[in-house]
């Protein structure tokens, strides 16, 4: 796999070791299970897999070569380049400024942008509207697009999906930037459905096996469609693809609720006729981080404590699987471990930041999992550990617990 040039400061001494020395021991990433670190009166237990994922370190490497081939120019990015709020404000530093927020709504209006200004496509993609607009101006978006390869695999798919006359029906959170992009990016192909969960996955089930009426489905998906959706003539054949962040195992929940359905209504023996087998639409650092959060799960802790961007959807659905067994802390980076007996987390489920206190583990030895979304530098996840371990004096020296764990290899 191709290695990506990345800034030295988003490297680390402790998780980058750690990284390679399981990457050098299991090079088929096989095994799941942790990396324990034992510091005597804590231990860590580190996820196989997180951090910097291949589509992350490719936006990385062209954002910052933008900055570097391009001095004096205005460089502007259409959107947070990732989830990450560290990796963004570097970029900020360093004069590059945000066209858009999140949602889509223009920060700085098109017309303030000049043919000879710089554009950063985020990792996400865009909508084919945009790069049209881009073009208008005389800017192409080609030239620094970071959109992330598996995006754009999920985009061919989509394509081959309309050629097959499918109706795409899109696993994503709507307004998220990702199922924006993938959704303009198919209504070309394609009648297009949003869904974002399997609750709403049933919905549309019981309209196309005749148990729900037409306007109420038209109630609920009314602005999640394409242009001229035809729900009784649309929902006849269907393939379902993905926001590539989202839980690996709800998109396959709703694809195989989708085969069902097609089943009950048309027969086992017309199923190819009404169903598409998308699998391959699933992003392979998704999985690989979410397969190791499970082998976290196998495991006894006291809490976990998860590193990444609030609005990083990769990161929240990690958070999401620690919360089925662990007390479990979602924090930006260090700053937010204000004490020990006080943390500033952010909730899943009220959207909010919340304070909490008593929250550190007071049993010796402390077990303690960390792990951090794909959009999250080593470096955040390194100093996340190193204000942990202020909190256990008498703890081993992080050098030598990297030098036994060298000594085992």
């Amino acid at each position: 796999m191709k290695s990506f040039n990345i800034p030295e400061f988003y490297r680390s001494p402790i998780i980058s070791k750690i990284k390679n020395l399981r990457k050098a021991d299991d090079p088929k990433k096989a095994d799941h299970s942790p990396t324990l670190l034992d510091f005597g009166n804590v231990q860590f237990l580190i996820a196989r897999h997180f951090g910097f994922c291949y589509g992350v370190e490719n936006a990385v490497e062209i954002s910052f070569r933008a900055i570097e081939e391009n001095p004096g120019k205005r460089i502007f990015l259409l959107s947070q380049m990732i989830h990450n709020p560290e990796v963004n404000n570097d970029l900020i530093s360093r004069g590059v400024r945000f066209l858009m927020d999140t949602s889509g709504k223009q920060v700085i209006p098109w017309t303030e942008l000049r043919s000879d200004d710089i554009v950063i496509i985020p990792a996400f993609g865009t909508t084919l509207e945009i790069e049209h607009q881009l073009r208008a101006i005389g800017i192409e978006p080609q030239h620094y697009n970071t959109t992330c390869p598996f995006v754009e695999r999920v985009w061919k798919k989509s394509a081959q999906l309309g050629k097959g006359e499918y109706t795409i029906i899109i696993h994503g959170k709507p307004n998220h930037e990702e199922t924006r992009a993938t959704f303009s990016h198919s209504v070309d192909e394609s009648p297009v459905l949003v869904v974002k969960d399997i609750t709403e996955s049933r919905k549309v089930g019981e309209y196309i096996l005749g148990r729900l009426s037409k306007q109420e489905f038209e109630r609920l998906f009314s602005d999640r469609v394409s242009k001229d959706f035809d729900a009784e003539k649309h929902l006849q054949k269907v393939g379902v693809i993905n926001q590539t962040t989202m839980l690996a195992s709800e998109t396959q929940e709703i694809a195989d609720y989708f085969r069902d359905v097609m089943k009950e209504k048309f027969g086992e023996s017309e199923i190819k006729n009404h169903f598409a087998d998308t699998r391959d639409t699933l992003c392979y650092a998704t999985n690989e981080n979410q397969n190791a959060t499970y082998g976290l799960l196998k495991e006894e802790a006291d809490i976990a404590v998860v590193v990444g961007g609030y609005n990083s959807s990769n990161t929240s659905h990690l958070v999401e699987l620690c919360e089925r067994k662990f007390a479990t802390y979602f924090i930006k980076d260090e700053t937010e471990i204000l004490s020990e007996h006080h943390i500033r987390h952010f909730d899943l489920h009220s959207h909010s930041l919340k304070e909490s206190n008593n929250w550190l583990p007071t049993s010796k030895p402390a077990r303690i999992i960390l792990t951090s979304g794909a959009s999250c530098p080593d470096s955040v996840v390194d100093r996340v550990l190193q204000k942990l371990l202020t909190f256990y004096p008498g703890s081993k020296d992080p050098a030598d617990i990297m030098q036994q764990l060298i000594n085992k290899q």
